[in-house]
């Protein structure tokens, strides 16, 4: 199985040409083995690119094997990936995810992407509320939050704070799986450096804490330019690199990098060698989340 290995700002993706689509069905399984990052490539996801009404078709699978209708990050490197491949000629691209068709433009090394609509409504996110959810406060494990969530693509919650001390990345674990979302949802902790810039790290339902969500940056400014504590235009620090966020009337522009790591080879069938790969709860037991807060945080 040949396989390419991308990543736009620190969020990376293991990318396979499945236009033959060898590989459906087997995209969960696939994603498990190939995302580990001991065992395997390693990586936040597998993008398998194939076609589906005459355009290119990006089909997002996260590390633990759950389907994603739309990831910010993933699209600039799946456009990137069909510029480079020959298989779209032309830098101007419509792509069609399980969010409906996106428009990506390359220019160089960056990629802009019309992240399309986004929503307060309950019923669209989901949530289980008859109201918008804007600064509600909930508490989770004995502490507060005060939280507002959209669906931008997939389902977002975000958390403004002052002091770096508040908040832990992990705590997003907890939050994600929170009663009100019955889907779960993506977390997204946000300080306000100015109007014209945002700190964001993300808690990524399906894959955890990683250094970058395109989702997640551009939900978040939308959030911040809701309760007016941003510009509409803003620049987002990311543990990986920056994004550029822009609203226009209800849609959202995204643009950053797209990076090439490598390209290899692995053998498919999987090889059986014996060895298991233990899940988390099997090593740790069922209650491992609660020694998540003595887990040292990488992003802090």
């Amino acid at each position: 199985m040949k396989f390419t290995k991308m990543h736009g700002t620190g969020n990376d993706f293991i990318i396979i040409d499945d236009r033959l689509e060898k590989f459906k069905g087997e995209e969960s399984e696939l994603a498990i083995r190939l995302c580990h990052r001991r065992f395997s490539i390693g990586a936040d996801g597998v993008i398998f690119v194939r076609e589906k009404d005459g355009m290119p078709y990006m089909k997002i699978v996260n590390s633990d094997g759950s389907n994603a209708n739309m990831c910010g990050n993933g699209i600039r490197c799946f456009a990137a990936f069909l510029f480079k491949n020959s298989i779209i000629n032309n830098s101007s691209i419509k792509i069609y995810t399980d969010d409906g068709v996106k428009n990506a433009i390359i220019e160089g090394n960056d990629v802009t992407i019309d992240m399309g609509k986004f929503s307060f409504s309950p019923e669209d996110i989901p949530a289980l509320s008859d109201h918008e959810i804007v600064r509600e406060k909930i508490c989770v494990l004995d502490k507060s939050y005060e939280i507002s969530s959209l669906l931008l693509g997939v389902p977002h919650t975000v958390i403004f704070y002052d002091d770096e001390n508040e908040i832990n990345v992990q705590e997003g674990a907890f939050i994600e799986k929170y009663k009100l979302f019955p889907k779960g949802t993506n977390i997204n902790f946000c300080k306000v450096v100015n109007k014209d810039e945002l700190i964001v790290k993300t808690w990524e339902r399906g894959a955890g804490a990683t250094f970058s969500c395109g989702t997640g940056a551009s939900a978040s400014v939308v959030c911040g330019d809701r309760l007016g504590l941003l510009n509409k235009e803003v620049l987002v620090d990311v543990p990986g690199g920056k994004l550029k966020i822009k609203i226009e009337g209800e849609s959202v522009f995204m643009k950053g990098e797209a990076t090439f790591v490598f390209e290899g080879e692995i053998n498919y069938p999987f090889e059986v060698t014996g060895k298991k790969l233990y899940s988390i709860e099997e090593v740790c037991g069922e209650n491992w989340e609660d020694g998540l807060d003595e887990i040292e945080d990488e992003w802090e």
